[in-house]
């Protein structure tokens, strides 16, 4: 690029022929004396080795030369000044390039060097050149850097040192090496042709907005240097980072137009300070929605708080992060905070705990465990003046003042500064915890966050935590999930991969496998579909745990299309402050359809549908589990469904509306239908038939109704006699009320088929 041609720019200063009043004395501003009828200064237009020059005796310890003609300048121009100079006699004088840089405003720029390197003169009689590159940009080659702000220049030479020596002057010539630098045919701009230092102290912002604007377009080049940019900074045109930048924290980089990780990173000299700024921008502009890490391994020696990195406590737009790796290496960042304390439960007052001593050790997000804690209870909030925590959940155990324990876990995403986060998403990342670091702690409140394609490898402790109702609608699809506890017996395991509070979570076609409990679900209107759940182990005989946990009793729960393995399906109501019954919906309102349940070396006790009630009275008002395969291996199970007695049993003569169907069973001692159709023949004649379910009903259930029956062939009494009478039926009769009776006038034998219920179907 010649700005010359292109630009039309004059560049060229008079030759001493036009006239040595076109010369300055001084630094060629209008009222300097000129050169014109001085003693010491006279042309020559003949030399053998100048055409023509400039004879001129030293008579001041600085002598200035400059033209009085304004040199154009601008961001982005190079020029070379050069002169060739040769001493005839007296002292030998250095010599130097110089010039004075003025602005739009025709003051001088104080900031541009003005003067050359000096090159001293040893000898008489030999030419020697003079030459300094004079530009905009703080780059290599560069001797006099001017910045972007001057306008113009009066150029010329310093003679320095001893006065009385007599030196000759060659025209000077001014050429636009602006090419040497880079080219127009490129299509960028560099920030050091704006003015930017690089020196990591100054603050080079105004510098990189010069050049971004003048871009349009173009690609801004951050070339090599460690660059300080003081405030928030913002490109509107795509930029390549060859040097780094360091930032105030608060400060935000704003790359619009290739927001991702591989630009971050480069900005900022690594992939995690990269990420940290990269996430802070993304929920400040609007240019783009989604983060791309771009494949990129990001590696955490502590937990991100999203919150402070952010600056921002509220945010309920969509935002995605997407294709990345986020491992977590030992240190002691990591390790879990933990304290006890003592404090009050109110059940009437069921989300604090109150008079809680040590409240200051507590921090907020810890785990809640103790007596009468369900599982995964959560620190919510906390009131140092009033000594009072919030918690996720109610606690089960009743009224009284005990002893709890807290744990905080450590994540690396951690999210829970946020009074309110929506609608984030996370696509396609690989979180590697490296069975040090627990994964992603949710916000306070928000709704419709969403995981898709994510594998979670080795959490220690938790994958997704939610402390508070930012799991509304929380929809989590196709992730993998592997427990960092797959070495240890089902009993001994306790991390989770998902707890929630909230209503309407969607959980669809992820694995996870061995851990304590795939998921935690409070709320209602969840949805299970096409996941498999696997926890098993090598023993024997072995104990297994709930895969998902349902802790909302009325759940309006379904489950789908699942493979559960080596686990099982518990509803419980252990988040009731009330846990006994007292009219309120009861367990139920779920449908178990078309799922694979399989088990190996398995205690004979196991089920794969577990009822466990923390309080007498309550009973099971609509389930239909229909359509499924129970398959037992390695030996039998006594039955596919129980409840845990524990702490209470269910009120089998309030059941309603229970429907287990063409549902098969391998491996069952007791296969469970309801309907239950039975045939029942009577050999011998009895005015009383006894139909004994033989604990078929669900859940050993009572022989509530009898659906309907029919005789199969004649009824006859010992004498071969036909009766034709109607019997009438008594039900929930026998051992636990399994048994119905049907009551004839008379003794006679048999066969009926007959339809049984254990339940009320309305």
């Amino acid at each position: 690029m010649n700005k010359a041609i292109t630009q039309g720019l004059v560049l060229m200063p008079p030759p001493f022929s036009a006239g040595l009043n076109l010369w300055s004395r001084a630094d060629g501003l209008p009222g300097d004396g000129s050169y014109q009828a001085q003693l010491n200064a006279v042309y020559v237009p003949s030399d053998q080795d100048f055409e023509g020059c400039l004879e001129l005796l030293k008579t001041s310890s600085v002598q200035k030369l400059r033209c009085f003609q304004s040199i154009p300048f601008q961001p982005g121009l190079y020029l070379r000044v050069t002169t060739r100079v040769k001493a005839l006699s007296g002292a030998l004088p250095a010599v130097r390039i110089a010039g004075w840089a003025g602005n739009s405003s025709g003051g001088n720029v104080t900031s541009a060097d003005q003067q050359g390197d000096l090159v001293q003169l040893t000898s008489y009689g030999t030419p020697v050149t003079i030459s300094a590159i004079v530009g905009s940009g703080n780059r290599q080659g560069v001797d006099m850097t001017w910045g972007a702000t001057p306008a113009y220049g009066h150029f010329g030479l310093d003679l320095t040192g001893p006065t009385g020596g007599v030196v000759r002057i060659e025209d000077f010539t001014i050429e636009d090496v602006t090419n040497v630098f880079h080219d127009e045919m490129f299509n960028w701009v560099d920030v050091r042709d704006y003015g930017a230092i690089g020196n990591g102290i100054t603050d080079d912002r105004a510098a990189f907005e010069a050049a971004d604007t003048a871009a349009n377009g173009k690609t801004v080049i951050v070339s090599p240097g460690s660059y300080y940019i003081g405030s928030h900074l913002t490109f509107d045109n795509p930029v390549k980072f060859e040097g780094t930048l360091t930032m105030p924290a608060t400060a935000r980089l704003a790359c619009t137009r290739n927001y991702n990780l591989d630009t971050y990173a480069a900005a900022f000299g690594s992939e995690l300070e990269g990420f940290k700024r990269a996430l802070q921008v993304l929920f400040y502009f609007t240019d783009h929605n989604m983060l791309d890490l771009g494949g990129r391994r990001i590696e955490l020696a502590a937990p991100i708080d999203a919150a402070t990195v952010c600056g921002l406590t509220s945010f309920t737009q969509r935002r995605v992060i997407a294709n990345g790796n986020l491992v977590a290496l030992a240190s002691s960042a990591w390790t879990p905070e933990t304290a006890t304390a003592t404090a009050t439960y109110t059940p009437t007052n069921s989300y604090e705990l109150t008079g809680v001593s040590n409240i200051g050790t507590i921090p907020v997000g810890a785990l809640v465990t103790g007596t009468g804690v369900g599982r995964e209870v959560y620190v919510r909030a906390k009131n140092l003046a009033t000594n009072t925590l919030t918690l996720s959940q109610p606690l089960w155990g009743g009224a009284g003042t005990r002893s709890y324990s807290f744990k905080r876990f450590k994540y690396m995403l951690d999210f829970s500064g946020f009074t309110q986060l929506s609608r984030l998403e996370m696509h396609n990342i690989e979180f590697g915890c490296s069975s040090v670091a627990s994964t992603i702690m949710l916000a306070d409140t928000g709704a419709v966050n969403v995981f898709n394609d994510c594998a979670f490898n080795q959490p220690k402790d938790r994958a997704i935590t939610s402390k508070g109702s930012a799991c509304q609608d929380l929809q989590i699809n196709r992730c993998l999930f592997y427990s960092s506890e797959e070495g240890l017996l089902a009993q001994d395991r306790f991390s989770v991969a998902v707890n929630t509070n909230s209503n309407d979570v969607k959980i669809r076609e992820n694995r996870a496998s061995r851990f304590a409990h795939f998921a935690v679900v409070a709320g209602q209107n969840s949805m299970f579909v096409g996941n498999h759940l696997f926890s098993g182990d090598g023993s024997e005989v072995g104990v297994r745990k709930a895969g998902v946990v349902i802790t909302y009793p009325a759940s309006k729960a379904y489950f789908t299309g699942n493979y559960i393995d080596n686990c099982f399906i518990e509803y419980s109501n252990e988040h009731d402050a009330f846990p006994d019954f007292s009219s309120e919906y009861t367990f139920g309102a779920t449908t178990i359809t078309g799922n694979i349940f399989i088990c190996q070396h398995c205690a004979p006790w196991f089920s794969w549908i577990v009822v466990t009630p923390r309080g007498p009275g309550h009973s099971i008002s609509g389930m239909t589990v229909t359509s499924n395969v129970f398959s037992a291996r390695q030996g039998n199970l006594d039955r596919a469904e129980s409840i845990d007695t524990s702490y209470a049993t269910l009120a089998y003569n309030s059941f309603k509306n229970i429907n287990f169907s063409d549902n098969t069973f391998n491996g069952m001692n007791t296969n469970t239908v309801s309907p239950l159709y039975m045939e029942h023949v009577q050999a011998t004649e009895a005015s009383t038939w006894a139909i004994d379910t033989g604990g078929r009903l669900p859940f050993g259930g009572r022989a509530r109704n009898l659906v309907s029956f029919v005789t199969e062939g004649a009824v006859t009494d010992s004498g071969g006699t036909k009766h034709y009478e109607m019997p009438y039926c008594e039900v929930e009769k026998g051992s636990g009320g399994q048994t119905v009776n049907l009551r004839w006038p008379a003794a006679v034998k048999g066969k009926v088929q007959a339809l049984i219920r254990g339940d009320n179907p309305i």
